[in-house]
């Protein structure tokens, strides 16, 4: 690894020694934390389900095959979960009954028909579309039943990953690359070591701070490159993990959130005794808070080297000045990017509540509506500390490795080249 730093005619120099290793101090332990971590938490191979649970593995003869619609007959229907009016009438939906051919599974090749709820047939159903079905087939009862289980969303789904990675690799190029193959990184974190270790039990709060590292480490330094100033993002990312995760233990608690508020937690709780629902809802607002993390401070640090490249011999007083004026306005209108993203993901509780016309602080104490508050609220108080003091740590590093003015802008600007 080649260290350097800017000298007054553009040639570099060595980065100085102590700057080296106070990043050293700073990273190696927070490094080996995380790789410890990793190993003591990682899950065997063998998870068994608590005493007392239920059994997570599917039915035994249940199987969800594809099939391709060639028919469509609609139907009136009444609707479901609806109160009959003072005339006792229902209220009527358009449902269908639609004829498919079955495209995997057993039954490859024939036809069957099923009956679509409403709100499946509602959302645009067509001759041709991708359908997934249930297919409950006991011996004892004769040939296979079928029913309509979920739309087959695959091709849309690959068609959108496929231009998002044509559009990010053809506007950012090799760094786009490099970003895109950290994503699929920290998916393999999530799916090979997070998922696993909290079914197994293990404790949210250490899952989330160790896999939360782990990408960041992975994701940061594979789309950045390994530099001072990554470095310095990086201790800012991790700070704001660390705000995050001990605001939201206090919040989390002080709330009596059971993680209960939903179906998907009563369906674990059926599922899987181990799991801590409450840790959960923690583990879940340290990793929500990630990217926005990442944008922050990889933006802070960014910013505090491309004030110094303009004016070198500014003061670190007014170089963090400077460097703060663009984090505030960056604070302001990322606060807004999240709670406008949670205001979206609740959209059907916000419009539960227009329609029960109950008091706003009520249903503010609501659980659903809880939860989502404070992961904004606790999310939004790392993103703001991690700011200033990325900023301080870029400040100091910037002022280190640049002894001297310098007055070529198109040379590295990063502290450490590898």
């Amino acid at each position: 690894m080649t260290r350097h730093a800017h000298t007054h005619d553009g040639v570099r120099g060595p980065t100085p020694r102590r700057t080296l290793i106070v990043l050293a101090l700073v990273l190696v332990p927070l490094a080996l934390a995380t790789l410890v971590g990793l190993a003591l938490l990682w899950p065997g191979q063998t998870n068994q389900p608590a005493p007392g649970a239920a059994n997570p593995q599917p039915a035994r003869g249940v199987t969800h095959p594809e099939a391709t619609v060639l028919a469509i007959s609609p139907y009136e229907c009444p609707a479901i979960n609806q109160r009959p009016g003072p005339t006792g009438t229902q209220r009527m939906v358009t449902c269908a009954n639609v004829e498919v051919l079955v495209e995997t599974g057993r039954d490859q090749g024939q036809r069957v028909n099923v009956d679509v709820p409403a709100e499946s047939y509602r959302a645009g159903m067509r001759t041709g579309d991708r359908i997934r079905l249930t297919r409950v087939f006991n011996h004892l009862d004769g040939p296979s039943a079928y029913g309509f289980y979920d739309y087959a969303r695959q091709t849309p789904i690959g068609v959108l990953a496929i231009a998002f990675a044509v559009v990010v690799v053809a506007v950012a190029r090799l760094r786009g690359l490099a970003a895109l193959i950290g994503l699929g990184l920290a998916f393999l974190v999530l799916m090979r070591f997070m998922l696993p270790a909290l079914l197994a039990g293990e404790s949210p709060l250490l899952i989330g701070l160790v896999g939360s590292s782990a990408i960041m480490f992975i994701v940061l330094y594979l789309a950045h490159g390994f530099s001072a100033r990554t470095t310095t993002a990086l201790v800012g990312t991790l700070f704001g993990l660390l705000s995050t995760a001990g605001l939201g233990t206090w919040a989390v608690h002080a709330a009596h959130l059971t993680g209960l508020a939903d179906t998907e937690g009563v369906a674990l709780t059926a599922l899987n005794g181990r799991i801590d629902l409450s840790g959960l809802v923690l583990c879940g607002i340290i990793v929500a808070g990630l990217g926005v993390l990442n944008d922050v401070t990889i933006t802070q640090s960014s910013a505090v080297w491309e004030l110094h490249e303009l004016s070198p011999n500014r003061s670190a007083r007014d170089l963090f000045t400077s460097a703060m004026r663009i984090g505030r306005d960056h604070i302001a209108s990322t606060v807004y990017t999240i709670a406008f993203a949670y205001a979206g993901a609740t959209l059907p509780i916000l419009l539960l509540v227009d329609t029960y016309g109950r008091p706003l602080l009520d249903v503010l104490g609501t659980e659903a509506v809880a939860e989502e508050v404070i992961r904004t609220l606790v999310g939004s108080i790392g993103l703001v500390l991690a700011i200033p003091l990325t900023t301080a740590v870029a400040v100091a590093v910037v002022k280190s490795t640049a002894t001297r003015p310098h007055t070529d802008p198109q040379q590295d600007k990063s502290g450490i080249e590898s």
